[in-house]
């Protein structure tokens, strides 16, 4: 009898009366997704869970804030090493300081656009992100809004682009005119019966 989610792989560790497990599972839809699970031991016994999930779709921006996330603490913990304070004001988690091949202009140029995530192809768009989010982010903001659909997201508006925080009119009627290119491309490939 098939159990509603399978463990596909897990790991585990504890710090003091605390345990965590990250259990990679499918569901019986075969969609993929990570659960991480937080047990903590009571004083009075038993135990206390609480879970979080992240869906196979959202696991490149997982990934990607994770690795934001140590890269800026650790330019945060370095600075502060050599005496230097940076105020919360100062951009440290800006596209500039990724690794460069995780950067989405030399990803495209070194593996090619197919290789690219949605969220990279409209950060490329954009441009730009503002102090507080990079582009890529933005994008996945955005993109989550339409639950990652590009079709949804061909039938924004400017008014509905220039809703997000840091998309003004330049940003979102270039990403406009991208999907209008898209579907005239699509609509021109129909008429000559190419497949690609």
């Amino acid at each position: 009898m098939k159990t509603d989610r399978e463990v596909i792989a897990t790991e585990s560790f504890s710090s003091g009366n605390r345990f965590y497990f990250f259990d990679y599972m499918q569901a019986v839809t075969g969609n993929d997704y990570i659960k991480i699970t937080r047990s903590d031991h009571l004083p009075q016994g038993g135990y206390e869970k609480k879970d979080v999930v992240f869906f196979e779709q959202d696991f490149e921006f997982l990934q990607q804030a994770m690795s934001s996330l140590f890269r800026t603490a650790g330019y945060q913990r370095a600075a502060q090493g050599k005496g230097i304070h940076l105020s919360a004001d100062v951009r440290t988690r800006g596209i500039k300081s990724w690794d460069p091949e995780c950067r989405p202009r030399e990803k495209l140029i070194a593996e090619g656009r197919e290789c690219m995530a949605d969220a990279e192809l409209i950060a490329l768009l954009i441009s730009s992100g503002s102090p507080r989010e990079t582009a890529v982010e933005l994008a996945g903001r955005i993109l989550s809004s339409v639950d990652y659909s590009l079709l949804r997201l061909s039938r924004l508006t400017v008014d509905d682009l220039c809703a997000f925080r840091g998309m003004g009119h330049a940003k979102s009627t270039t990403i406009l005119a991208a999907m209008e290119l898209s579907a005239r491309l699509a609509q021109l490939k129909i008429l000559l019966g190419e497949s690609k």
